[in-house]
């Protein structure tokens, strides 16, 4: 039998709903991660083979691939597919390849710290960005965190709302930066923070601009326009906008990325709709100009966390900055 001891001892036996003061209790089992296992398949991650790796580690082939799929058995998931002869990080792979570059990084510095060696480790800043996101607007969002007394780490994963959402409820994000609340329905238990709203300004090439600023906003029927997917918050209220004004564009191209979006505006294919909040930026960038603004339709900007408030100095930073310069009418 064994005896389960102090306050993680007392919580897994409370957990099976068992009598703390009985000795005569089930067996409480606790699976370990092998870290040697991990430092092989980080390594391997990290190098991009196993010749490469074992080289490194000093270790045949044979054996490391050994380590990894004990590695893989004991988390029941597969960490990389072959594409030809390459090994390439399936989605879990990536997923645990941050959490062992995170583990061997904090490792190093705690070797550093016991031998008195400054590690200079700035606190580190997990954000998730929603693809919908415009770039530039996630990068003005951020930048207030880049510019604390103490040096911040950055690390930035774009990918699709639900995804992030399920990263932030396993804590590997601190926080989500979207442009929509979270989808009803999502089981994931997350708060809202408003960080600010904004209209939006239409934009063309000095070719196009001309033409479409005249009789604003009734120049935009007919008009070629690059619009955002359907996923997203921004097409929504354009096309319920349209609607209301009874104008139907010319849609020359739908997009996922934003800054996609806009390269196709900078040659010329259409017109495009970007935050009000970034319009001069856009215009620098991308060599565009204002052909018109929508005052109608709102364009807000959220932080997603798990905490009912926000904690992290870092996005407490974002959410001061964005409402006090960023988002200011």
């Amino acid at each position: 039998m064994h005896l389960c001891t102090g306050l993680h001892g007392r919580r897994l036996i409370e957990s099976c709903g068992l009598n703390h003061s009985k000795l005569e209790c089930k067996l409480v089992t606790v699976q370990w991660l092998n870290y040697h296992h991990l430092l092989y398949f980080w390594t391997v991650a990290r190098d991009g083979s196993v010749t490469r790796a074992s080289e490194k580690l000093h270790l045949s082939q044979p054996t490391i691939s050994n380590q990894l799929r004990s590695l893989e058995r004991s988390l029941g998931e597969k960490l990389f597919s072959k594409t030809g002869r390459n090994l390439v990080l399936t989605e879990t792979g990536r997923n645990v390849y941050r959490y062992a570059d995170e583990i061997f990084s904090l490792g190093r510095d705690l070797m550093d710290s016991v031998r008195g060696r400054p590690t200079s480790r700035p606190a580190r800043l997990l954000v998730g960005v929603v693809e919908a996101l415009p770039k530039l607007i996630a990068y003005r969002l951020v930048e207030p965190a880049l510019q604390l007394p103490e040096p911040v780490q950055v690390v930035c994963l774009e990918d699709k709302s639900e995804r992030l959402l399920a990263e932030l409820s396993l804590h590997a994000l601190d926080v989500v930066l979207s442009d929509a609340p979270v989808p009803p329905g999502v089981e994931v238990r997350a708060f809202n923070h408003l960080l600010g709203e904004c209209g939006v300004t239409i934009f063309g090439t000095p070719s196009l601009a001309p033409a479409h600023r005249r009789r604003f906003p009734r120049s935009l029927d007919g008009a070629p326009f690059l619009l955002p997917r359907h996923n997203s918050a921004l097409r929504s209220a354009l096309d319920q906008w349209f609607d209301s004004e009874g104008i139907r564009p010319l849609i020359r191209g739908e997009f996922d990325d934003s800054a996609l979006l806009k390269a196709f505006g900078h040659a010329g294919v259409g017109l495009f709709a970007a935050p009000s909040a970034i319009e001069d930026p856009v215009r620098r960038q991308y060599g565009v100009q204002v052909v018109g603004r929508i005052d109608a339709v709102r364009e807000r900007f959220y932080a997603i966390s798990v905490e009912r408030k926000l904690k992290h100095p870092a996005v407490v930073a974002i959410s001061a900055a964005a409402r006090q310069r960023l988002f200011v009418s």
